[in-house]
């Protein structure tokens, strides 16, 4: 420790107690050496410190800084002095190299032992030595019986072995500047929360001081960084989560050391972790805002994410708990924003002509009941009707509108597998009802398959579901030769089926005929284009025949 490695009484080569006239037969020898060049040489240049070059600027210097009484008491308390026997013995041994008998002595007179006239400079020397040894443990143990022989009745024997008789001290104000040096020399050696656990066995008295000087530092230096903080958010939002993220790492010790020292009730704390945490969580909302209006392909979700849940971790008020939680569960929300979107607007769509077509039906249910015996529903009109109950050019422009490339990008990263499904779903109904060109126009938004591969399979699925109506029950030939089940040629060849031909024996004898053989004449013609030509001709002179 540099308190004691450069205590000016080690400088000088003398115990801290040495009366005025050895301190100047000491100086005066010294200075004697130094004039001629010769190395000086000091009893109480112990092994255990480092090695040490006197010169003569040094020793003046040492000597000066040792002439005021309230000094020699400051840097008596890290050097040693030998005020009994117990001291001489011990203090041969550390002049010996032997550090662990000086401990052995010291602590006989000290352990669990009150501080007297007799062995206060034991508890002294004791402490000193531990703070040479570089162990943390004993480091501790020398701060707690350096505070202990400081608040005694004794340390004022203490004071005057070293000091002028007549000198007097105030005990916590001695406490507190001998806090102030060690804390001095620990800054740039030890973390706040290592040096404070060094204190840890230190009475009331001294915990109060260290939570002041502990806590105006660190509440500065989070207030300062917080306001640079909103600074530099305001001018790039963009940068928002990278300047999150360094305030609360920044700040993370800090606020250990508060919390540590004050307690998480304390209204202080309360107060700089809340605005902590109410930064944190501006800058995770403006981050996130800002790549969304930019169109950022980070994972600014997820990023805005972690900062607000590190805000969380901090915050401690209930309005900043809660503003915490509810940004996460907003953030949660928008994490499936452009799925829900898609699904919201093609289940808008469904709707829409879900409710169409129910709408046809129910007019066609009506217009059922109050028909005439000879009226019959036209039902092919029926069914074009339906297949345009919906703008469905309108309805591209829509969803191209509404659905862009950007969310099916995200609509790809989502991780919610039931919401994707239920998109794909919209999507085959959608594309179920459009034409080539309208599918074409939003292929985009179908990302997990080949549209034309879709279509093409989709057209050979209409073609096989037409066949097989040619040969289901219906007008077999027909429907080859017009390619529509419905197709209102077709429907008029059925309905004089129903209304002639089945109403006589002839009539029904050739359904008979019709039904068994048609099927395999379709079979053999149904890719015969110029065969099924002719035959729709005959057909066309036949219906508008029975027509008249």
């Amino acid at each position: 420790m540099q308190l004691i490695q450069t205590n000016p009484f080690r400088i000088a080569g003398i115990l801290s107690n040495a009366t005025e006239r050895e301190l100047q037969k000491q100086k005066a020898k010294i200075k004697a050496y130094s004039r001629v060049g010769k190395e000086v040489k000091s009893d109480y240049d112990f092994q255990i410190l480092n090695d040490i070059t006197r010169t003569e600027d040094s020793i003046n210097k040492a000597f000066s800084r040792i002439e005021q009484n309230e000094d020699k008491v400051n840097f008596a308390l890290f050097w040693f002095l030998n005020a009994n026997p117990f001291d001489n013995t011990a203090i041969d041994y550390l002049k010996n190299g032997h550090e662990e008998k000086a401990v052995e002595i010291w602590e006989k007179v000290t352990f669990n032992k009150e501080i007297s006239s007799k062995n206060f400079s034991c508890f002294n020397n004791l402490s000193t030595l531990y703070f040479l040894l570089n162990d943390e443990y004993f480091l501790i143990k020398g701060i707690e019986t350096k505070i202990k022989l400081i608040e005694s009745e004794y340390f004022e024997s203490f004071v005057h072995s070293v000091a002028d008789e007549t000198f007097t001290i105030d005990n916590e104000k001695q406490i507190e500047k001998m806090v102030d040096e060690l804390l001095t020399q620990f800054k740039n050696q030890y973390s706040s929360s290592d040096t404070l656990e060094f204190f840890s066995n230190c009475n009331g008295s001294t915990q109060n001081y260290l939570s002041k000087k502990f806590t105006e530092e660190p509440l500065h230096r989070i207030e300062n960084q917080i306001e640079d903080t909103k600074k530099k958010r305001n001018e790039n939002k963009l940068q928002a989560y990278k300047f999150g993220l360094k305030l609360f790492t920044d700040t993370k010790d800090d606020l250990s050391v508060l919390k540590t020292l004050l307690g998480s009730k304390d209204l202080k704390y309360k107060s700089i972790a809340d605005q902590l945490a109410n930064e944190v969580i501006q800058c995770s909302i403006d981050y996130f805002n800002k790549s969304q209006e930019n169109n950022s392909k980070d994972n600014y979700l997820k990023s805005a994410q972690k900062l607000t849940k590190l805000a969380k971790s901090i915050a401690v008020g209930k309005l900043a708990k809660d503003r915490a939680k509810d940004s996460l569960s907003t953030l949660e929300e928008m994490k499936d924003q452009e799925v829900n979107k898609a699904i919201a607007l093609l289940n808008y769509i469904k709707l829409q002509y879900e409710n169409a077509i129910s709408e046809i039906d129910d007019q066609v249910s009506d217009m059922r009941m109050t028909m005439s015996y000879n009226q019959t529903i036209n039902y092919s009109k029926v069914e074009k009707r339906k297949a345009n109950c919906l703008d469905w050019s309108k309805v591209v422009e829509v969803v191209g509108e509404g659905i862009t490339m950007n969310d099916i990008t995200a609509i790809q990263r989502c991780s919610n597998q039931s919401k994707v499904s239920e998109y794909k779903n919209l999507v085959d109904f959608l594309f179920s009802k459009l034409g080539p060109i309208h599918i074409n126009q939003l292929k985009y938004i179908c990302f997990w398959k080949d549209v034309k591969a879709a279509q093409a399979k989709s057209t050979a699925k209409k073609v096989g579901s037409t066949i097989s109506t040619a040969t289901d029950g219906g007008c077999y030939i027909a429907t080859m030769a017009y390619g529509d089940y419905d197709h209102p040629q077709v429907i008029e060849l059925r309905k004089f089926r129903d209304i002639f031909l089945s109403k006589t024996v002839v009539g029904r004898a050739f359904i008979k005929f019709y039904y068994r053989y048609s099927p395999t004449l379709v079979t053999k013609l149904k890719n015969k284009q110029n065969i099924n030509l002719i035959i729709r001709k005959g057909l066309n002179q036949f219906i508008k025949a029975i027509k008249k």
